[in-house]
């Protein structure tokens, strides 16, 4: 179990896409993005008061931007941490949490007003808000203290479809976030995902499609709101089976077998003499370019 002077870093990346909560209150009205939004505070709440010292940041991905809910610029980053300074609501509720409350439902009520409908695209900025959250991480990091240390976990909060055209830019998030030694756990609400089933079992996270979604609040205290150390002293969910094919660069169809480029790597579900990527030419003679067989795609390690 993590030290009480070790500082533990909740970073929950939700998906906002206005589309399929749109969809999602017309199917299931019983559960919608206020009631997930609840469910998340409450996971939230119940890391600040853990330890005074832990830390909590919530980014909403949008199908637009990634924007900050907590902390914002509404909020001074020398509060976020829950420290003994902060007093007591007139209710008895601890004044960090009712204040962080308050925070993130205005700025998801500003999230989604400010949405402009006209051209809106139907895939959630899920890549980028990772690699916003990184640096995020990276800039706490910076503003440690001499001799501190401190453990650093994503949450994703997946809604929408996973997008083809991000996968790029979505292992390269995965991989600097293995690198760091960031695990990076996913709670799916509709269908499976394959680059989240990937990023977890790359970072050491866990992945766990919800068979409930209005049971949404306890899944994130039962499943992923204890760290690393305290998990494997728990029953959880028994890990999936890993989707482990890649998206071709020319069309992002997620392929099993395809060609790699022998200069940047590249995955292509069809042959070709130039590397679309890196504008490498193959010098093949004929036959051999006819008769050349597909590479099997190997899992990353």
């Amino acid at each position: 179990m993590a030290s009480d002077d070790e500082i533990s870093l909740l970073v929950i990346v939700v998906d906002v896409n206005p589309i399929w909560w749109g969809q999602q209150a017309q199917r299931e009205p019983e559960f919608t993005l206020s009631k997930c939004v609840d469910a998340i505070m409450v996971m939230g709440n119940s890391h600040l008061v853990i330890n005074r010292i832990n830390k909590l940041a919530i980014i909403a991905s949008h199908c637009q931007e990634s924007h900050f809910l907590y902390p914002n610029k509404h909020w001074k980053s020398g509060d976020v941490t829950g420290d003994d300074s902060a007093s007591t609501s007139g209710d008895g509720k601890y004044e960090l949490l009712s204040v962080a409350d308050d925070l993130i439902a205005e700025e998801i009520k500003s999230l989604m007003a400010r949405t402009d409908v006209r051209g809106l695209q139907t895939d959630t900025l899920l890549a980028g808000t990772l690699a916003k959250a990184l640096c995020y991480i990276h800039r706490v990091t910076k503003e440690l203290e001499a001799g501190q240390e401190m453990k650093s976990r994503i949450l994703v909060i997946k809604a929408a479809e996973d997008c083809a055209l991000q996968y790029m830019n979505f292992m390269n998030v995965i991989f600097a976030a293995q690198k760091h030694n960031i695990l990076v756990d996913a709670c799916v609400l509709d269908s499976d995902s394959g680059l989240l089933q990937q990023a977890c079992d790359i970072t050491g996270g866990l992945y766990l499609r919800i068979p409930q979604k209005a049971a949404l609040a306890q899944y994130l205290l039962w499943v992923f709101l204890p760290d690393s150390d305290q998990r494997s002293k728990l029953v959880l969910p028994p890990p999936v089976h890993v989707d482990y094919r890649a998206a071709c660069f020319c069309h992002r169809n997620l392929i099993e077998i395809g060609y790699v480029c022998s200069v940047c790597l590249s995955i292509f579900c069809n042959f070709s003499p130039i590397c679309t990527t890196c504008e490498t030419a193959f010098k093949l003679p004929l036959p051999q370019m006819l008769k050349s067989k597909k590479k099997k795609l190997k899992p990353a390690t």
